[in-house]
């Protein structure tokens, strides 16, 4: 098993607020993993971390050597003045590289620049990814590369940030929330294109069947703690509450224990209460 990313006893904070502290987790290579807190409890810092993208307030982030990373952030930021086409294939991946250039030459190219570019495309093995890509940009509605950015509305914008995470081809894709703006045929062409892709994901949604589909590895943050469960969302709820209520037993058992030890030192001699302080405290 290939161990993409780990952090060791990370800490988080905004200001003086306590986010999370000395948190473990790894990342394993074909996991797909859902990251579930409470509003508030700090689930976009811990990915602005994990991303390396921010640094944490104590602990370590270890991450394999040449990954490729790309993150979806809740609210993106682009390029104002890029038209799509240059906005999508940004990376500087030698295979996204090649591609960009042969859909403008495609928009603008000389016959001549045309077959330039089918032969390098043929040298790079592009021509399955180029499918894809088009794909990608069909179902997320992106049909006008030359469109610019600054001129798109908000849930355009969104559906541009993605469609570029999604084209880096990167080994581990961070998301952020990545339905916010979808219709429902972009959502459910999404869930199949991460379900069947071999990329390794990290991501946070508010739509709880998308991630019930799509993930294998459920991180809960809660009571300044991580659990991690192997298994779809319909596995952590059933194990959620099978830990709060051996949780809530145990709280309940320690209370009654409290309660026969402080009946027994009432009803002691008054003589030898002061022998009971230790037990007491």
């Amino acid at each position: 098993m290939i161990s993409y990313l780990q952090a060791d006893n990370i800490s988080g904070r905004i200001g003086d607020h306590l986010l999370f502290e000395h948190i473990s987790l790894n990342i394993n290579k074909d996991d797909k993993v859902a990251l579930i807190a409470v509003n508030g409890a700090g689930k976009s810092s811990l990915l602005d971390i994990l991303s390396g993208s921010e640094t944490p307030n104590d602990g370590t982030l270890s991450i394999k050597r040449d990954l490729q990373i790309a993150y979806l952030k809740q609210s993106p930021v682009l390029n104002e003045s890029n038209k799509i086409i240059d906005e999508l294939f940004s990376s500087g991946s030698e295979l996204v590289k090649v591609i960009r250039e042969y859909e403008n030459c495609l928009i603008s190219g000389t016959p001549e620049l045309l077959q330039v570019m089918i032969q390098r495309m043929d040298d790079q093995k592009a021509w399955d990814y180029d499918v894809v890509v088009k794909q990608i940009l069909f179902k997320l509605k992106l049909t006008d590369l030359n469109a610019i950015i600054g001129t798109l509305s908000g849930g355009q914008k969104k559906r541009v940030a993605l469609a570029k995470i999604l084209v880096e081809d990167a080994d581990l894709i961070i998301l952020d929330e990545p339905t916010n703006h979808l219709d429902l045929d972009m959502i459910e062409w999404l869930e199949e294109y991460l379900i069947k892709s071999n990329k390794t994901l990290l991501m946070v949604t508010h739509d709880r069947y998308f991630l019930d589909r799509v993930c294998n590895v459920i991180l809960e943050l809660a009571d300044n703690e991580l659990y991690r469960y192997e298994g779809n969302y319909e596995y952590f709820l059933e194990k959620k509450q099978s830990r709060e209520y051996s949780a809530k037993m145990n709280s309940e058992k320690a209370r009654n224990l409290l309660k026969t030890e402080l009946e027994w030192m009432r009803k002691m001699p008054k003589a030898r209460r002061h022998k009971a302080k230790s037990r007491i405290e």
